[in-house]
């Protein structure tokens, strides 16, 4: 793929804009009625100038947390800086930092015993990279899951509920029988409890996993990656669970574990692949493991600005519109040998359209409301970004009014594409529209009544859907907002064929659909930002929604 040169780098922090606002400003594709505030000085040349440079080789994927990403949160900084954003993270800056404490296992100092017989790491067990020392007594307990709309108890015996507390849990990797993820409704740690959350919220010192057959079959792979990868957490404060320490047997090392119990390991490792449990029960052995490793704290960090209202009072509420702006980094190359995951489309374009909508707010009329422009770390890796900021807020978070998520706008389905990669991608003048009615019929006919006397969009809400089986809701960072009880629109153009490849390039880009949806993004920031009264929260989320 073309890099850009190290000129251009150093000019997009420089002089990039100012050429940009000597250009003519192009029609907009769609003739707006009215046109609201200075909307039509967000164009697709603006958002192709900041995207060639953020979905650059240069930045390395913007993998959280990388040089790239940093180099990335620096441009945006710089560029709020330059056009009168105020700083709206930690200290005056435009930084909320957040830590990550990398865990790398140490093989050597890393092993296991069952009654006292010895057994290596790699050859007879792996480890997650977890340090910890732990012995005790130990409870088969199946699955592990706890299901309440399934009535499904791995803990449940004949005779009562199997205590935990103080011992090692021994589970079955895998789900349940019959059971998928979108069985998982209804709110994590109440409504259903995995063997980690269950073995926390219960006393449980540890969790020894026996493999399914997909583990044995990949387990040097697995092997390889705890040693060169180790774990990677965010540093969450008190909100942060504490993660239990596991390790996952090798079939020599079941067989042993379950010797002279009342199952045998073959059979306990069958049941198991099958999904047909036994019923829980104490073992007689007692299993002993120690795990190595070497920590080191990394920093990394959210991006937020602020553009105060006009209004005196409203101006203490805010309209939040936000992005990620990470990606995967770099990794296994593709067959033209290109091993950089730029994210153009994901979320390269959501982070352009916030940066060109912070700008163009910046250059024209405010409305009456405070806008709060956010750029999230880490979602990639699990929503940590918008996870820190909606547990520690720079700004108070029920001052929010609505929280505007953009993310992946910037592909459209060509005429003719037969792909089948590319079935559920939107069209160039199409949008998946999520989340803007789960919370709040205003917020749902406010957003309607925007596009219709604006750009006209077509918004599709095929993914809008509680059960949604692909489960879109919880796959971006709006997810942590609207379980804070802040209304939310979720903009996304769909998965295709370049989704997390290293071919997600900015030569695919639709800037004119960008342009578009950027635009439709503004009106219905401008039109809550002045509206008399904030949207009233009607609803509850749907219970399938409630919780990851």
């Amino acid at each position: 793929m073309r890099k850009i040169t190290s000129f251009v780098l150093v000019a997009a922090l420089t002089v990039s804009m100012s050429s940009l606002a000597q250009t003519k400003k192009p029609k907009a594709t769609v003739a707006p009625a009215p046109a609201p505030g200075n909307v039509e000085d967000l164009t697709a040349a603006q958002l192709k100038s900041y995207l060639t440079f953020i979905a650059s080789d240069e930045m390395e994927g913007r993998d959280t947390p990388s040089k790239g990403l940093n180099i990335t949160a620096r441009f945006i900084a710089a560029m709020l800086d330059r056009w009168g954003v105020q700083p709206a993270g930690e200290n005056g800056t435009y930084f909320q930092k957040i830590n990550l404490r990398r865990t790398k296992l140490e093989p050597e100092k890393t092993v296991a015993e069952i009654n006292g017989q010895s057994y290596k790491y790699g050859d007879d067990f792996l480890a997650t990279a977890v340090p910890a020392t732990v012995s005790g007594n130990c409870v088969y307990v199946g699955h592990g899951y706890v299901i309440k709309s399934k009535n499904i108890n791995a803990y449940q015996t004949s005779s009562g509920t199997i205590d935990i507390k103080d011992k090692i849990i021994i589970i079955n990797s895998g789900f349940p029988k019959d059971v998928t993820m979108r069985e998982l409704t209804g709110k994590q740690g109440e409504d259903w409890l995995d063997p980690m959350t269950y073995a926390r919220k219960n006393g449980a010192k540890a969790i020894v996993a026996i493999p399914n057959f997909l583990t044995l079959a990949n387990w040097k792979n697995a092997q390889r990656n705890v040693q060169q990868r180790g774990s990677l957490l965010p540093e969450m404060g008190n909100d942060m669970p504490a993660q239990l320490p596991a390790i996952t047997l090798s079939v020599p090392m079941v067989n042993a574990l379950f010797a002279g119990e009342r199952t045998t390991g073959i059979t306990i490792l069958t049941r198991g692949a099958a999904g047909e449990m036994a019923e829980p029960f104490d073992l007689n052995k007692k299993v002993s493991f120690t795990i190595g490793g070497a920590v080191e704290q990394i920093p990394t960090q959210n991006v937020i600005g602020v553009l105060p209202g006009s209004d005196p009072v409203l101006k203490n509420e805010y309209v939040a519109i936000g992005a990620h702006y990470d990606h995967v980094g770099v990794g296994a190359p593709d067959a033209k040998g290109d091993s950089i995951y730029n994210g153009a489309d994901d979320d390269g374009s959501g982070t352009t359209a916030v940066l060109a909508l912070a700008e163009t707010f910046a250059k024209g009329p405010r409305p009456k409301r405070s806008l709060l422009f956010i750029w999230h770390c880490g979602e990639e890796k699990g929503l940590w970004g918008s996870e820190y900021f909606t547990n520690h807020p720079t700004v108070d978070l029920k001052q929010v009014v609505t929280q505007l998520n953009i993310d992946m706008i910037g592909r459209s389905k060509p005429a003719g594409d037969t792909n089948p990669r590319n079935r559920e991608l939107s069209g160039p003048n199409e949008i998946y529209v999520i989340g803007s009615k789960m919370m709040s019929t205003e917020l749902g006919a406010l957003s309607e009544r925007v596009n219709n006397n604006f750009l006209k969009l077509e918004f599709n809400y095929k993914y809008d859907d509680p059960r949604d089986p692909n489960r879109f809701f919880f796959r971006s960072d709006h997810f942590n907002y609207a379980q804070k009880g802040v209304p939310i629109i979720f903009y996304f153009d769909g998965e295709h064929e370049d989704y997390h490849r290293p071919s997600d390039h900015v030569e695919k880009i639709d800037f004119q659909k960008m342009e578009k949806v950027s635009r439709t993004v503004y009106a219905t920031a401008w039109e809550l930002g002045n509206a008399a009264t904030r949207p009233k929260i009607d609803k509850q989320l749907p219970a399938e929604l409630s919780a990851n």
